[in-house]
């Protein structure tokens, strides 16, 4: 211990200063004149109270780091704000429309409905005339049917009597013609 005790020693006795030659306190020595400086230096600097200067400057510098801050933060919780605002409105337009595309879904789905039973009514409607038609074109024919086979009828029943029938027989028939109607008119 004694032996690291005097190397301690022995290396600030070997400092340049003291290896120096002559005072200490001498002008001629440069570690003196540069301490003197140096002193000199922050009396000037304490005269003119410069730290005081830099510590208003550094004070005011954190206050207006920190008013910059204040309204960083308060800018913050504005944009949050908005941020929440456009999400609230967002979820209302998005709300909205559903209800429109729900509401049109729904409207559409009425409307196939109408429009399949307008369709339906009218494919009936089409089909009640259609048959009429067809009953009409049908009993149209058959009395048509039924005129020309009793055309046909008297035409050959005329030939057959004719055939048939003698001056006598035509006689009577007419006399019995006249009775008839004589009967039906009185």
């Amino acid at each position: 211990m004694r032996k690291l005790f005097a190397i301690a020693l022995a290396a600030v006795v070997a400092n340049p200063a003291f290896a120096a030659s002559g005072p200490f306190f001498s002008l001629r020595n440069t570690d003196f004149v540069v301490l003197l400086g140096f002193l000199i230096f922050l009396a000037v600097l304490f005269y003119f109270k410069v730290p005081g200067m830099l510590g208003g400057l550094l004070d005011k510098r954190a206050a207006g780091i920190q008013s910059d801050l204040d309204e960083a933060r308060a800018l913050r919780e504005e944009a949050q704000t908005l941020l929440a605002s456009y999400e609230r409105k967002q979820r209302e337009v998005q709300e909205q429309a559903d209800r429109i595309v729900a509401h049109a879904k729904q409207e559409a789905e009425l409307a196939a409905e109408q429009a399949k039973a307008d369709m339906q009514s009218t494919i009936a409607r089409r089909l009640a005339a259609a048959e009429s038609q067809i009953a009409s074109a049908e009993a149209s024919a058959v009395r048509e049917v039924r005129d020309t086979a009793a055309s046909v009828a008297i035409v050959a029943a005329r030939d057959v009597i004719a055939d048939q029938m003698t001056a006598a027989d035509q006689g009577k028939l007419i006399d019995d013609a006249i009775a008839t109607v004589g009967a039906k008119l009185h």
